[in-house]
Parts: C-alpha cells; structure tokens; sequence
C-alpha cells in the first residue's frame, strides 16, 4: 500500500507532461496538409482511374437487340415460341427437359436443385409480354387455341423460312404455312424496339426490377449477345471468366477455374461445367487437409520456397 502511494505521489510530483520543450521547432500547418494531400489523391485517383479503369459499357437490352440485330431477335422469338431454344431444353433450375443436365457418371448436381425459376419460353418471353399490352394482337387467340403438334409445325417451318430468307430478314421470307407466328414475332419485334419489353419479362410484381434473369437467357438463346462478347474478349476459349470488356485483366482468382476450359478434353466436353466444378472440389479440399495428408504437408521442409520470401527472418535465425 505504501508502494502505491508513493508510485501514485512521484507521478503527480514529477509531472513529466507539464515540462516545456526543449527540442527544435518548426511550423506545421495541419489543415494545409490535409487540403495538399485530398487534393493531390483526388487527382491521382480521378488521372489512374480515367487511363487504367475498365471501360464503361453501355448495357445490351432486348431494346438494344431488336433496334441493331432484328433479324437474329425475330429468329430467336421464333425458337421461343417452338420451344427449341437452348433455354427451353436447358433443364433444371429452368425446366425437366429429360436427359438434359449435366452428370460425371451417377453424380447428377444440376438435377438435385430442381425447377426452382420455372420457365416456359414461349409463354414467358413471346405470348406473356404481348398479352400484357393494351391492344394485345389478334393472332395471340389463333396461337392459344392450336394444339402443341400444330404450334410446333408452324414455328419449325417459320424458322426454316427465316433461314432460307437473304440476311434472315423477315420480309424476304417467301410464303408459307406459318399460322400466327409471323404476326407474334413481329409484333414482339415492335414491343421490344418501343422499350416495354424489358420491363414485361423482367418485371417481379414490385416497384424495383433486380431480376434479370429472363432477360439475359433470352439474349443468350440469340447470336447477338454472343457476337458481343466475342468481339469484348469476352467467351470462354478467350478466357472469359476472368476478363472484363475490352480485354482489360478482371478477377485474376479465377484463373484457375478458367484455365480448365482451355484443356481441350475437358472444355470440348458436353459436361465441361461439372467437370471444372468437380475438379475445383477436389483441388480445394486437398488443400485444406494439406496439415493431415503425409508427404503432401512436408513439401515445404523438401521445397523451402518460403525462405525466399521471408528471407530476413530466416537470415537472423
């Protein structure tokens, strides 16, 4: 107790904080420090960001689609409406097209999920939207009231005429037995180069639309989506995964995922996405029982790579 008091009473005696200073002095203006370095960062910043950033591109829209590529839009409504397109045989989370997932042997991970967003192209992305129109066309009615057998003879024959047709330009497509689908396509065509597509297929019921996942299928069932992200180094031979517009480096963690696209026998593969996904199992549980897994947790005694980075410390030891 005694010990304290007199700790406590040289403490207060001394009073090392009140003693003046007699070191060197210099002026030192604070707040022109502060307005010196935001400004300089800022410059920086604004200067790096306008020479080294990723470019800002706009984004594609079913409007953007059907106003620069209408051919290709109406050849894709097409697919939709016959239920031909990638999307309507994509199978689950989408729909139960049969045989259409993905497998390594037994093992069936697409098909676990189930239809969790179903999907029906033709209702979703062509006779949907034009229904929700204020002056919906007459031809939705015909379409309705077809049966399935005869839908689909009318789309397959409005798609091979689409193909057969100069440029696949719908008004050079020669006459034939296609029902309502002309009329459906073209007035999909009018709605979405008017912009009340995107929000017809996009829209959730509420007041913000975040999802688009309706919309970025049905871009992708189209060659004018893929025809843009080939030319922005943007597929998956190119490295995709890990770019971003214009060639500019992305995601540079993703190499490895990527990289296993680009082996010929795996990325040629019709279950190249399970394939990656199971090999990407593998390679992280390896690695997080490296501590556990004999000779593999004593590669660094054997390759002492680490000695190279933090040579100093193993310098003083």
């Amino acid at each position: 107790m005694t010990n304290t008091r007199a700790s406590m009473s040289w403490r207060k005696k001394d009073d090392i904080a009140s003693r003046p200073w007699a070191g060197a002095k210099r002026e030192y203006d604070l707040f022109k420090e502060l307005t010196v370095g935001v400004i300089v960062v800022g410059v920086l910043v604004v200067g790096l960001s306008a020479i080294f950033s990723s470019p800002d591109e706009p984004s594609v829209t079913l409007q953007s689609w059907a106003t620069n590529a209408p051919a290709d839009f109406v050849a894709t409504a097409t697919a939709e409406l016959g239920g031909t397109s990638d999307t309507a045989g994509y199978g689950p989370p989408y729909n139960s097209t049969p045989d259409a997932t993905q497998t390594v042997g037994a093992i069936d991970l697409q098909g676990l999920s189930g239809v969790k967003i179903p999907i029906d192209t033709a209702k979703d992305f062509v006779t949907g939207p034009l229904a929700l129109q204020s002056n919906p066309p007459s031809a939705l009615g015909e379409w309705s009231s077809a049966t399935p057998d005869q839908q689909s003879a009318w789309t397959s024959a409005y798609s091979d005429a689409l193909a057969a047709a100069p440029d696949g330009d719908p008004a050079q497509v020669v006459a034939g037995d296609f029902g309502p689908v002309p009329q459906l396509t073209n007035a999909l065509l009018v709605m979405a180069q008017q912009g009340a597509l995107d929000g017809a297929i996009q829209n959730e019921g509420g007041f913000f639309n975040l999802n688009y996942t309706r919309s970025i299928l049905f871009l992708g069932d189209g060659t004018y989506f893929v025809g843009l992200a080939d030319s922005a180094h943007l597929t998956g031979d190119q490295w995709g995964m890990m770019n971003e517009t214009g060639n500019y480096p992305g995601q540079s963690w993703l190499w490895l995922f990527s990289f296993w696209y680009q082996v010929p026998a795996i990325g040629e593969a019709a279950n190249a996405d399970i394939l990656v996904v199971g090999i990407m199992l593998v390679l992280t549980l390896l690695l997080g029982l490296v501590p556990f897994i004999p000779g593999l947790r004593t590669l660094p005694r054997w390759i002492p790579l680490q000695r190279l980075v933090w040579k100093d410390y193993y310098r003083r030891r």
